[in-house]
């Protein structure tokens, strides 16, 4: 019951008292965090992000895959001149070419998706 009382003479005041009339705001300047000193968002450069690259696709049947062993071939779709995907967190982000730099496969971009390309494709 004093609880009930108490949030009855709360809201009473709360009707009562005058409300501001002349309120103004700050400002806010972006890149200011706080006071004056400017936000910083170089943490995001340590974020890992996961790169793959696709050679290609093929579709094959579950006795054809249990037929797999030591030295099979797996013939894909994908031409040898063709340029392989490459897709940063499961998002094609753009194109390249296999090279061999130092005895290790690597991939020379020659296209990188346009942020509105990237957009269409997510819908």
């Amino acid at each position: 019951m004093n609880d009930q009382n108490e949030q009855a003479t709360e809201s009473a005041a709360l009707e009562q008292s005058p409300a501001p009339e002349n309120v103004e705001f700050a400002e806010a300047e972006p890149g200011l965090e706080g006071g004056d000193s400017p936000q910083s968002i170089d943490f995001l450069l340590d974020i890992p992000l996961e790169i793959t690259v696709e050679l290609g696709r093929t579709r094959i049947q579950i006795g054809d895959l249990l037929k797999l062993g030591q030295g099979s071939v797996v013939e894909l779709e994908k031409l040898t001149n063709e340029p392989v995907d490459i897709f940063i967190n499961q998002k094609l982000m753009g194109h390249g070419e296999v090279v061999v730099v130092n005895e290790k496969f690597a991939i020379r971009l020659t296209n990188i998706i346009s942020p509105g390309e990237r957009v269409k494709e997510l819908a």
